[in-house]
């Protein structure tokens, strides 16, 4: 029997003041499997992972973890299901204060971990599987953007969530570091058996790690299904998406399209 999906939104709605930034988004986010959200800027994906975790609270619609609803909760009733969804911030959001070490047990200590030693051991093995073994007492200010990069996803496995989402892993990086990142995912979701769910422009990102691709637009559900089916398309909107590609647009309908998803 197939399991339910890990992550289901259904009719996701978000204002902020006079702008509608979700306009009803739907998703199921398959267990163990990597779903990717791709789309132009502004079109609400941030704002859509804020919103998995509580940061958000909608308008409107609801938001399922393992089929139960997270809408209306309080911040202590959270806490349980943060600890099973870890999310790696755009620019990583590691402490310029703390070393490597300490950026990446604060999830532990912050869950009542105590024990010097088994933090310690914690540590030094997901260093270790995002190839930054013996890392663990240099500053953030000696890192290079990818090996931030690579702490913060240490960070974000270190209480051995369920379920991780990425909000733009790759942003900033060369391609080479890139897809060096692209390959941890992967190596993630098969060492743990995680849920990630993925916000990303990068598209040659989106088909090396997806096993699902859903794409946005203007805050909406627009595409749901495999890469084979993404690239098969014949929609427009979704081909020049893919091959980066704008159409002349005279300038005040390309500010209304650009400006309707922020």
């Amino acid at each position: 029997m197939n399991q339910p999906p890990f992550l289901q939104i259904r009719g996701l709605t978000k204002r902020f003041g006079g702008q509608e930034i979700l306009r009803g988004v739907d998703l199921d986010v398959p267990r163990g499997r990597t779903t990717v959200i791709i789309g132009r800027s502004g079109g609400g994906k941030s704002v859509l992972l804020k919103h998995l975790i509580g940061l958000l609270r909608p308008d409107g619609g609801d938001i399922l973890v393992e089929g139960r609803s997270i809408v209306g909760l309080s911040e202590r009733q959270l806490a349980p299901i943060r600890r099973r969804v870890g999310i790696l911030f755009q620019h990583g959001a590691l402490f310029d204060s703390m070393t490597v070490e300490d950026n990446v047990a604060f999830p532990l200590r912050e869950s009542g971990e105590r024990d010097a030693g088994h933090i310690a051991a914690r540590v030094a093995e997901v260093l270790e599987v995002v190839d930054l073994g013996g890392q663990q007492k240099k500053m953030p200010v000696a890192l290079s953007g990818g090996m931030k990069k690579r702490v913060a996803l240490a960070r974000a496995v270190i209480t051995r969530p369920q379920c991780i989402l990425y909000d733009e892993p790759t942003s900033g990086l060369d391609p080479v570091v890139s897809d060096s990142i692209n390959i941890l995912i992967n190596r993630l979701r098969e060492r743990f058996a995680v849920t990630s769910l993925v916000v990303t422009h990068d598209m040659k990102s989106a088909f090396d790690i997806g096993d699902r691709i859903a794409y946005l637009k203007l805050g909406s559900s627009y595409f749901y299904g495999s890469d084979e089916d993404l690239q098969a398309s014949a929609d427009p909107d979704i081909q020049d998406f893919i091959a980066g590609r704008s159409r002349p647009l005279g300038g005040a309908s390309l500010a209304a399209d650009e400006g309707a998803g922020k």
